[in-house]
């Protein structure tokens, strides 16, 4: 998955790096409750460039699709936590892990954010595994998953792009 987004990388990573940035993006995320569970910048010496973020969305049971419904009980908490490192001869690459609580499923990937000559701006590109370790519906949950993440990136882009725009 990929997404174009306005401004440079570092203007991206900048956004990453702030926690009004984080709130802002997880109240206009399509989920009933979102947390910024934690986040850190700088890593353990506080000056290493990383950024790392934690957050927590939950959907609540009565708001659920009715497969998901019938598969999972009461409300569907999402896990995500991505590492940010520090920008290298113009990129920047992320560690993305996620879970979600009290199920089968896990998410792993990476991600690269680079100049984009295309759209003058940064280019976010994702590669995520998703796991679904439910018998013989778990590839069609997998797929669902995958779409949805899909949604999920180009709602990160737009809104990306209009934090930088407005907080330049």
């Amino acid at each position: 998955m990929s997404a174009d987004c306005k401004g440079t990388v570092e203007d991206v990573l900048r956004a990453f790096s702030e926690a009004e940035y984080w709130q802002a993006r997880l109240a206009v995320s399509p989920v009933d409750v979102a947390t910024l569970e934690s986040m850190r910048v700088g890593g353990e010496s506080g000056d290493d460039g990383t950024i790392e973020v934690a957050t927590v969305q939950t959907m609540l049971s009565q708001n659920l699709p009715a497969l998901v419904s019938q598969l999972h009980r009461g409300d569907l908490c999402v896990r995500r936590e991505e590492t940010w490192g520090p920008v290298i001869d113009g990129t920047a690459t992320a560690t993305i892990g996620g879970s979600i609580l009290n199920a089968p499923v896990n998410l792993s990937g990476a991600a690269l954010l680079a100049p984009s000559a295309e759209s003058r701006g940064a280019r976010l590109n994702y590669r995520v595994t998703i796991q679904v370790r439910v018998p013989i519906i778990g590839g069609k949950l997998e797929r669902i998953i995958g779409s949805q993440l899909a949604e999920l990136v180009a709602l990160v882009q737009r809104f990306t792009s209009q934090w930088i725009m407005n907080n330049a």
